[in-house]
């Protein structure tokens, strides 16, 4: 089938912003789709219009009953960076589809402060929660953040406040691209109670205060990092783990007997794009756990009260599995196991004898690398130091054949 959808984006200068053929696409569609102020951009005529539902997915089955005939929709900037094509390309065959972008909000930000797009975290706060940020500050990091409204700025100044960076300045953007574009520059200690034009974009160069708490990604967050009950895997032990989970973007990990989901966030902040599941079964941990994750960057996280495996049935299969409590039930291992998928890896640590034991029968059968992982920190003793060691811990790590 020839393409009958088309997306095209468009700027705050409206139709005179948009290429010839852009515009054709727009002046001949038999049915235009947007949201109400891109539609007021394009004067009346004989198209049939359709304003975005929410959730927006409610509105494709609309889409898809008018296949064969001229839908264009109208898309903000870029369609596809943080944009309605993105969603669309998920429901329609490519070939059916023509998607002609514009420079979107973070381009012209970019262009307006001389910054490099690819030197830039970029992320959108639209319906997102604000705690995402926290996962990007680092110093002298940039940032260019999509505003859910023009409270957003205020929000975001406030937050940064909170945790120690006030000296960042906000540079805020609004109306981008159009006659009533304009700026406004403040540090985040001193934004105070002020609204902006509910379009805008967020700019920032990330300068920490002396109480700020930078973090790093990689796996091996401090111990105090987290809010926990004594149910913590530890600094060291946590960054082995991760590294046997091996953590990739896209990936999806399932974090069973989470105790206050320390891999399971840990799993998040390393990967671009991935996904985790926390399954624990006390409801004050797992209140616990997302505590975490929201302080820590990742609220995201999806956390289930319950346990496995009856908790994980009925979810897609993971990539990765980590088994940090209950392996004394003779069910678990053999059915995470048939629900990782090929390919998928499985680790669990013990340090009781019959949790050790449980490993070690699955290894004789199944495969996989036993390791001792033994760690001690020097403390006070007396008037000197000694070495103080941690409970030895136990740790199976297996891949499942493709």
């Amino acid at each position: 089938m020839k393409p009958w959808l088309a997306v095209v984006g468009i700027g705050e200068d409206g139709l005179s912003g948009l290429s010839a053929a852009a515009r054709a696409l727009v002046e001949t569609a038999e049915t235009l789709i947007g949201g109400e102020r891109h539609l007021a951009m394009v004067p009346p005529g004989r198209a049939e219009r359709l304003i975005w539902q929410r959730p927006l997915t409610d509105t494709i089955g609309a889409i898809a009953a008018r296949r064969g005939s001229r839908v264009t929709v109208l898309a903000s900037g870029d369609p596809l960076w943080y944009g309605v094509g993105a969603v669309l390309a998920r429901h329609f065959p490519r070939d059916e589809m023509n998607i002609l972008p514009q420079p979107g909000a973070f381009s012209l930000a970019a262009a307006r402060l001389g910054w490099a797009i690819a030197d830039c975290a970029v992320l959108s706060l639209h319906a997102r929660p604000l705690d995402t940020l926290r996962l990007h500050l680092a110093p002298y990091r940039r940032l260019l953040l999509l505003s859910e409204d023009g409270a957003t700025p205020r929000a975001v100044a406030r937050l940064l406040t909170e945790l120690g960076w006030g000296p960042i300045v906000l540079t805020v953007f609004e109306h981008l691209g159009g006659p009533r574009e304009a700026m406004l520059s403040e540090e985040a200690r001193n934004w105070g109670e002020r609204r902006t034009a509910d379009l805008n974009t967020i700019a920032l160069e990330c300068r920490p205060g002396p109480e700020a708490w930078p973090l790093s990604r990689p796996a091996g967050l401090p111990d105090d990092a987290f809010e926990h009950a004594g149910q913590l895997t530890k600094r060291e032990v946590r960054a082995m783990t991760l590294a046997a989970l091996g953590p990739l973007s896209g990936e999806t990990l399932w974090d069973i007997g989470a105790g206050c989901g320390s891999i399971a966030i840990e799993w998040l902040r390393a990967t671009e794009g991935g996904a985790a599941v926390a399954v624990e079964r006390n409801p004050d941990r797992a209140a616990m756990i997302a505590r975490n994750a929201a302080a820590l960057g990742v609220p995201g996280l999806q956390i289930i009260v319950g346990s496995a495996p009856q908790a994980v049935a009925g979810l897609d299969p993971p990539d990765a599995i980590f088994v940090g409590g209950g392996i004394a039930d003779a069910e678990l291992l053999p059915t995470l196991w048939n629900a990782l998928r090929p390919g998928g890896r499985m680790v669990a640590n013990v340090v009781s004898l019959v949790g050790e034991r449980a490993v070690l029968d699955w290894q004789a059968q199944h495969g996989g690398t036993l390791t001792r992982i033994a760690v001690s920190h020097a403390e006070p003793l007396g008037a000197q130091q000694g070495w103080r060691p941690q409970l030895p811990v136990t740790q199976l790590a297996t891949t499942k054949r493709r």
